[in-house]
């Protein structure tokens, strides 16, 4: 089976919930244990938190997430089209945050890796960041 979903949302806390559930909705499709429904979620709430919180800083815009299906692989891309990461490997060590007076962990990346079979990150300053994840499920 393959399939595509678009979706767009305000960057705001709020919407992080939401993002999940779409997610979730759209992987339910290949039939993925609850255990793998919830690693997808918690990946996409780390890369939609991550471009919340750092894609928009102090301003509010778009959170993109793009779904693709294609046998028994889901593809996830969370884009937001913020102030992007200058130093992509730094930002993905784990317990870097760009934020230490909001007490982030800095391990959304390193989640993210965890919980899924690979992540991609395509930022460039000035014009966003793409978080692509996959993640095979096994029938």
């Amino acid at each position: 089976m393959d399939n595509t979903m678009n979706t767009e949302f305000l960057s705001i806390s709020e919407n992080e919930s939401f993002a999940r559930v779409v997610a979730s909705a759209f992987a339910a499709q290949l039939n993925p244990t609850a255990a793998e429904i919830a690693e997808i979620k918690t990946a996409v709430s780390e890369a939609v938190t991550n471009a919340i919180i750092h894609g928009y800083e102090n301003s509010t815009g778009i959170v993109r997430i793009e779904g693709k299906i294609h046998k028994n692989e889901l593809e996830i891309s969370v884009i937001d089209y913020g102030w992007g990461i200058s130093d992509i490997e730094e930002a993905r060590k784990p317990l870097f945050t760009g934020k230490p007076e909001l007490e982030r962990s800095g391990m959304g990346f390193s989640i993210m890796e965890s919980f899924m079979d690979s992540v991609d990150v395509i930022s460039s300053p000035g014009e966003g960041t793409t978080v692509k994840m996959t993640k095979t499920i096994e029938e």
